[in-house]
């Protein structure tokens, strides 16, 4: 048991020093000067859309307020009784300024819905420079000069973007789904980065239809969970570099309940440990609180052993702040979450290894590690 309590104790060190570090990754990141950009080629921008969830009409609206000399705002649903469409009607009607197209197809191109949402969509693509975006992104209205300007500098083929967490509901899971986004993945992806990762993350994906037509266009990718993912490293693997664009959007977290939350994170949690199985291993580390409480239970609460459990928890929610206060978010919320938020990660995470199968929008979809593969019949 002692040896345990002092396991337990050495990793919540390492992950509270990994959460420190990503935090100031993050003020560095959010203070770096911007690309300048020189050049304004026009863009299609494709929001693949499916329902409506707490804040859709806000997050499409910061689409329409973006500004930027010339882009196309393309929607596309595969249901035409989906309620998003009066959405983006009357969007359409507020903005009638905007080169509005929507697309209503229904046909199937692989076992990713998504995708073959954004299959359907790509012939109405008016322009060369593509941006691909979730429905539920925020954006400023400075969004596509610096994603353009990442695209720009030579080398690059795929641009992405971070993102923080937009609380859609005031339940206390929607608080904790905001909490790993916003103070776990944000700083965990920066240090990712700086490790030599390349992630490609889905909420944006900007590239040419050249570069896209390279890697086999969008059907490359239609039977992966992670199409972001395996887009990035089909672009990877044809000698061009993936970078991230100096802005960071909000997603909505909308989740209502612990259900939806538990869902949510459980796919990811699987996704990721299909496609990196080695580093998602070594992400318990990220579990401070979790290895500190397990240390002052086997050290039988020894008095080493709550002062670390403090020092750790104290960190993380200064660390927080700090997010917060570089960001601009609201308040991290008591520090307690902070216990509830970790204990709930290790459950997610001793679940992600009794299954590959994810429930994404009520389809019953399975982890996969990325490599290429035959598309099954439709």
């Amino acid at each position: 048991m002692v040896l345990i309590a002092w396991l337990a104790g050495l990793f919540a060190l390492i992950g509270v020093i990994q959460q420190y570090i990503g935090m100031l990754l993050v003020q560095r990141f959010y203070a770096a000067p911007a690309r300048v950009l020189t050049e304004h080629p026009p863009v299609s921008l494709l929001k693949p859309l499916c329902g409506v969830e707490p804040l859709t009409e806000l997050a499409l609206e910061s689409f329409f307020l973006i500004d930027y000399p010339v882009y196309q705002l393309v929607f596309g649903v595969q249901n035409s009784q989906d309620p998003v469409l009066e959405i983006v009607e009357r969007l359409r009607a507020r903005y009638p300024e905007r080169d509005v197209t929507v697309i209503v197809d229904p046909t199937l191109h692989g076992t990713n819905r998504k995708i073959s949402n954004l299959i359907n969509m790509y012939q109405a693509a008016a322009y060369e420079t593509l941006v691909m975006s979730d429905a539920d992104i925020h954006v400023p209205p400075y969004f596509l000069h610096r994603v353009v300007a990442a695209l720009g500098v030579p080398g690059v083929g795929l641009v992405t973007t971070l993102y923080t967490a937009l609380p859609g509901t005031p339940h206390l899971a929607t608080l904790m789904g905001a909490n790993q986004i916003n103070y776990t993945f944000l700083p965990g992806a920066l240090l990712a980065r700086k490790l030599g990762r390349q992630d490609c993350l889905g909420v944006t994906m900007a590239l040419t239809k050249t570069v896209l037509s390279e890697v086999g266009g969008l059907q490359a990718v239609s039977n992966h969970l992670a199409d972001d993912q395996v887009l990035g490293r089909l672009v990877r693997a044809k000698g061009y570099h993936l970078t991230l664009a100096q802005v960071i959007p909000a997603t909505t977290v909308p989740e209502h309940d612990f259900r939806a939350l538990f869902r949510h994170e459980l796919r990811w949690a699987r996704t990721i440990r299909a496609l990196v199985p080695i580093p998602y291993a070594a992400s318990v580390l990220q579990i401070s609180l979790f290895w500190a409480l397990l240390a002052v239970i086997t050290s039988g609460c020894s008095l080493w052993a709550w002062a670390l459990f403090f020092f750790v928890l104290l960190t993380r929610y200064a660390a927080a702040r700090r997010i917060d206060a570089a960001l601009g978010l609201a308040k991290a919320g008591d520090a307690w979450l902070f216990l509830v938020r970790d204990f709930c990660s290790a459950l997610i995470y001793i679940l992600s290894y009794t299954g590959d199968k994810v429930d994404w929008r009520g389809q019953i979809m399975h982890a996969d590690s990325g490599k290429p593969r035959q598309a099954p019949k439709i």
